[in-house]
This record gives C-alpha cells, sequence and structure tokens, in this order.
C-alpha cells in the first residue's frame, strides 16, 4: 500500500469514529489530531488510535492490552495483524469494557 493511501485509509477510520462518537447519544470527550485519537472513558481510562506510519498499521491502546492492525484491500477493514479479526470487534470490547457503552461499529 502506497503511504499515500495508507494515511486516507487511517484518515477516514478516525474520522468515521469521530462521527460515530458525535452522533451517539454518549459524554465521551475525545481529541483527534489526526495522527491519534484520545477517547476518553468515565472511568478515567483512555481508548488510543495511533497510526504507525514505519509499518502501515493502526495500532490501538486500551485499558488491557495493544494491538496492531493492518489494512487489508480484500475486506476494506482494519484487521489485527496476529490472527486477522477486525478493528471494529476490538473496539466494541473496549467500548463496553471501559464505557459500559454499545456503540454500533458496524461501518468502521
Amino acid at each position: 500500500m502506497s503511504d499515500a493511501l495508507y494515511l486516507s485509509r487511517v484518515e477516514e477510520t478516525l474520522n468515521q469514529i469521530e462521527e460515530l462518537l458525535d452522533d451517539a447519544e454518549s459524554d465521551l470527550d475525545y481529541d483527534n489530531n489526526g495522527a491519534m485519537m484520545v477517547i476518553k472513558c468515565p472511568d478515567r481510562s483512555q481508548i488510543i488510535l495511533t497510526r504507525q506510519p514505519p509499518v502501515s498499521q493502526l495500532w490501538l491502546a486500551t485499558r488491557t492490552q495493544g494491538l496492531h492492525f493492518d489494512y487489508d484491500e480484500a475486506s476494506q477493514q482494519w484487521v489485527l495483524d496476529s490472527d486477522g479479526s477486525a478493528l471494529r470487534d476490538h473496539l466494541s470490547v473496549a467500548f463496553k469494557d471501559q464505557t459500559d457503552e454499545q456503540l454500533d461499529l458496524s461501518e468502521i
């Protein structure tokens, strides 16, 4: 994947998450500077997404783990580098664990 396409995919994903949080009936606060998105949870924990251009990955850090995702063109989604599971699934677990909220992440 070219650097430009990688950066476009990351930006698109972070913007989708931002829109989802804006549209949700939620009090979750977040900061998105394009390179990193920090979602502040009610229990003072954070869910952090960061782009990693040297390896063309999107990293997810939660209270319990750090995960690395590659963009899979065939499925048009970010997948975990170790087992191919979807970013949306891991984000759903993180939101439920750290915020007690269920968000529809099907578009991520």
